[in-house]
C-alpha cells in the first residue's frame, strides 16, 4: 500500500490482511504480465531496417511506455480552457513554480511536464513521498496543456486527446458554471475510458452561498451523466485575501496579496485513486496505448510488405514472360516457369519473415497450382500449342525471310502472358496465404484462392504483361 498515512481517510486496520496481501500480490503478478508483455512487444517487433523508415514516432511510443512501465511512472495530465488556473493548481501540487503562469491569454502554448514528489512539507503528516502498492519508490508526472479554446487551438486540443490516452489520470479544470465548449471537451475526454477528477478553481473568487449553487449545479445538473459527486472537488490554486497593513504615516490600508494554495482535497483525491486502483492503472493503461501503437506499426508494416511484394511479383511475372517466350522448346518452359514460381515464393517468405525450404514451397506451389483449376490448366495448354507453333515460326524465319518473324512474337507474347498471369495469381495468392502467418485460415486454400480470382481482372492483367512483354521483345 501507499507508504503514507491518510489519517481519518483511510484506516488499514479496519481490512482484512489476508485480503490486502492477496490483492497486492494479484497486482504484482498482472503488472509483471504488462511488462513481459511489453518487453516481448518491444523486442520482437519482426521489422526490417527498410520497414522501421516512417514509423520512428510509433518505435518511440513504444519504447517510451516500456519506460513508463519500468519506471513505476504515474502520468497525470490537466486540461481546461485558457484562463482557468491549470498550470496553478499543477504548481500548486509541486509546491513550487514549474509551469508558467501569468495574466496573459494563453500561456501555456505546448506540453509541459514536471515531476511530482512529496515531501516533509506537505500538510499531511507523514508523507514523505508516493509509493504503489508492491512497489519500491514510484514517480509522478504532472502534464501542463494548452488551453482548448485558444485562438488556432484544433491542432492543440488534438494533441491534448492524443495525451489523454497515454495519461493514467485526467485532470479537467473549470472556474465556474461550465461552458458549451468545456462540456462537449469533457464528453469528449470522458470517452478515452481513464480516471477522471474535475476540478472546480478560484473558489474563493465566489462568495460561499454563491460558491455551493454553482458547484451543486454542476453536480446535479451539468455533468451528472458524466461524473460522480466524488469526482469533483473544490479548490483555489492561487487565492488571493485581503490584508490590512499599515502604511509609512501610520494610516491603515487594504492590501490584496496571494495566499496559501487550498489545494488538499484535490491532493487528497489523486492519493486516493492511485490507492485504489495502484498499478493496475498504470499497467492497463499502458498495455491499452501500446496495444493501439502496435496496430497502426502493424497496419503500417503489412502495407510496406505489401507494396514490396506487388513489387517482386511484378518483376517475377515479367522474367517468366520473357523466358518463356524466348524459349522454344516445351519443356524448358514448364522447367522454366516452374523455377520463376519457385523462386518467387521463397522471395516473397523471406519478405514476411516466414521460413520456408525448398520442399516447402513446392508443397505450396502445388497446393495453389491444384486450387487454381482453369489457370494452370491453360498455361499447360498454351505452353504445348504456342511452344510449337512457336518452334514452326522460329525455323520458318530464314526461309520466310524474315515475314513469319511477326507471327512468332505474336505467339511468343501471347505465351508469355498466359505464363505471367499465372505467375501473378500464385504470388498474389501466396502473399496472402504469407500475410497471415501462413495459413489459409478456416475456409482453406480454394476458398482464398477463389476469392483473389474473383477480386482480379485476368484480362486487364493479361493485356498489360502483352505490352510490356511486347516492348521488350521489340527491343531485344
Amino acid at each position: 500500500m501507499f507508504q503514507s498515512n491518510f489519517g481519518n481517510y483511510w484506516n488499514s486496520d479496519d481490512l482484512d490482511p489476508g485480503i490486502i496481501n492477496f490483492d497486492a500480490i494479484q497486482e504484482e503478478i498482472n503488472y509483471k504480465k504488462a511488462q513481459n508483455a511489453m518487453r516481448g512487444l518491444v523486442n520482437h517487433l519482426d521489422l526490417t531496417k527498410s520497414e522501421q523508415v516512417g514509423l520512428e514516432t510509433e518505435l518511440n511510443h513504444l519504447t517510451t511506455m516500456l519506460e513508463k512501465l519500468e519506471q513505476s511512472l504515474v502520468q497525470i495530465a490537466a486540461f481546461g480552457m485558457v484562463g482557468r488556473g491549470k498550470s496553478s493548481i499543477l504548481n500548486s501540487l509541486l509546491g513550487q513554480a514549474i509551469f508558467e503562469t501569468g495574466p496573459l491569454h494563453g500561456v501555456t502554448k505546448t506540453v509541459d511536464n514536471a515531476n511530482w514528489q512529496f515531501n516533509s512539507d506537505d500538510a499531511h503528516e507523514g508523507i514523505q513521498r508516493l509509493e504503489l502498492p508492491g512497489w519500491g519508490s514510484s514517480q509522478i508526472q504532472l502534464i501542463d496543456t494548452p488551453g482548448i479554446d485558444e485562438v488556432g487551438g484544433q491542432t492543440r486540443e488534438v494533441l491534448a486527446h492524443k495525451i489523454a490516452k497515454q495519461v493514467d489520470l485526467i485532470l479537467f479544470i473549470i472556474a465556474g458554471d461550465m461552458t458549451n465548449l468545456e462540456y462537449e471537451t469533457l464528453c469528449q475526454l470522458r470517452e478515452v475510458g481513464k480516471p477522471m477528477i474535475l476540478a472546480f478553481n478560484k473558489i474563493d473568487q465566489y462568495p460561499e452561498a454563491d460558491r455551493l449553487t454553482i458547484y451543486q449545479k454542476i453536480r446535479d445538473d451539468r455533468v451528472r451523466e458524466l461524473l460522480s459527486p466524488d469526482e469533483i472537488v473544490m479548490v483555489a490554486a492561487s487565492p488571493l485575501v485581503t490584508e490590512v497593513i499599515k502604511n509609512q504615516g501610520g494610516n491603515l490600508k487594504q492590501e490584496r496579496k496571494r495566499g496559501k494554495p487550498q489545494i488538499e482535497a484535490l491532493k487528497l483525491k489523486i492519493l486516493e485513486i492511485l490507492h485504489r486502483e495502484g498499478k493496475s492503472l498504470i499497467a492497463l493503461n499502458t498495455m491499452l496505448y501500446a496495444s493501439e501503437i502496435n496496430e497502426q506499426i502493424v497496419e503500417r508494416k503489412l502495407i510496406i510488405r505489401e507494396e514490396a511484394a506487388n513489387k517482386l511479383i511484378q518483376k517475377a511475372v515479367i522474367v517468366k514472360a520473357v523466358a518463356i517466350a524466348f524459349n522454344p522448346v516445351t519443356v524448358f518452359d514448364l522447367l522454366t516457369g516452374a523455377v520463376v514460381d519457385l523462386s518467387m515464393i521463397l522471395a516473397l517468405s523471406r519478405l514476411y519473415g516466414v521460413d520456408m525450404t525448398q520442399q516447402g514451397a513446392i508443397a505450396l506451389l502445388q497446393r495453389i497450382g491444384i486450387s487454381m483449376g482453369s489457370i494452370t490448366g491453360s498455361e499447360f495448354l498454351a505452353s504445348f500449342s504456342l511452344s510449337s507453333l512457336k518452334s514452326v515460326l522460329g525455323l520458318a524465319t530464314p526461309v520466310t525471310g524474315g515475314i513469319s518473324l511477326l507471327p512468332y512474337i505474336s505467339v511468343a507474347v501471347t505465351q508469355g502472358a498466359v505464363a505471367g498471369t499465372s505467375c501473378y495469381t500464385i504470388g498474389q495468392v501466396t502473399k496472402r496465404y504469407l500475410a497471415n502467418g501462413a495459413s489459409w485460415g478456416p475456409k482453406g486454400p480454394k476458398t482464398v484462392v477463389k476469392s483473389i480470382l474473383s477480386s482480379l481482372d485476368q484480362s486487364s492483367i493479361l493485356n498489360r504483361i502483352k505490352w510490356e512483354l511486347g516492348a521488350k521483345l521489340k527491343q531485344g
